[in-house]
C-alpha cells in the first residue's frame, strides 16, 4: 500500500510525471482516508486534522510518486437567479443553516439536499440537479467552520484581532473569550 507522507499545496510546482487524483469534497475534506486507484494499487492518508485537500494540492507518497488533487464530478444543485439580490438572500439563508456552499460567479453550489431545494424553490430562485467538481467556501479567515471549540481557535482568533487591527488602530484588542 502506498501511504501519503507529505502535502504539499498548489504553490508548489506541478511536474509532468504527477499523477491526477480526482476525489469528490467528501473525500477531499477526510483526514484519514484509503482507496484503491483505477491502476488496483491501495493507497492511504493521514493528514493532519481540519485540512481539506484543494485542486492542484499535491500528495507525496513513501515511493516518492506525486499525486496531485483534482476536484471530480459530484451531483450538487446549482441555484441561479435572475437578480443579484435573490442570489444574496438565497446564499443568506444557505449560510444560516451552515451547509457547505460553492460561491460562483451568478451561481451558488450545494450537494443535494430536498428540504433545502423546497427552501431554495420557495425563494423563487433556479434549482437545477447536475453533476459538477464542487469546491465551497472555506469560511472568512481560510479555516472552514468554528465555534471556538477546537485547537484551531487560536489561529482564527488571531487572524480575527489582525483585521480587528488593521481597521481599529486605535482601540485595544478585544478579550480572548477563552483566557481566564
Amino acid at each position: 500500500m502506498l501511504m501519503i507522507h507529505r502535502h504539499l499545496d498548489a504553490s508548489t510546482k506541478r511536474q509532468a510525471d504527477d499523477v491526477p487524483l480526482e476525489l469528490a469534497f467528501d473525500t477531499r475534506k477526510r483526514s484519514r482516508h484509503r482507496l484503491t486507484l483505477p491502476d488496483g494499487r491501495e493507497l492511504a492518508w493521514a493528514l493532519m486534522p481540519g485540512l481539506t485537500l484543494r485542486p492542484g494540492d499535491r500528495l507525496q507518497a513513501d515511493d516518492a510518486s506525486v499525486f496531485v488533487v483534482v476536484a471530480a464530478p459530484e451531483p450538487v444543485l446549482r441555484v441561479t437567479a435572475d437578480t443579484a439580490i435573490a442570489l444574496t438572500r438565497a446564499a443568506y439563508h444557505l449560510g444560516n443553516r451552515h451547509i457547505a456552499v460553492e460561491v460562483g460567479d451568478g451561481y451558488l453550489a450545494i450537494t443535494p439536499d430536498p428540504v433545502l431545494r423546497d427552501m431554495l424553490d420557495q425563494l423563487g430562485v433556479r434549482v437545477e440537479a447536475t453533476e459538477a467538481p464542487f469546491q465551497p467556501e472555506t469560511g472568512a479567515y481560510g479555516g472552514g467552520h468554528k465555534h471556538g471549540h477546537d485547537a484551531t481557535f487560536a489561529e482564527d482568533y488571531a487572524l480575527a484581532q489582525a483585521v480587528f487591527r488593521r481597521h481599529e488602530p486605535n482601540l485595544s484588542p478585544l478579550r480572548d473569550p477563552h483566557e481566564r
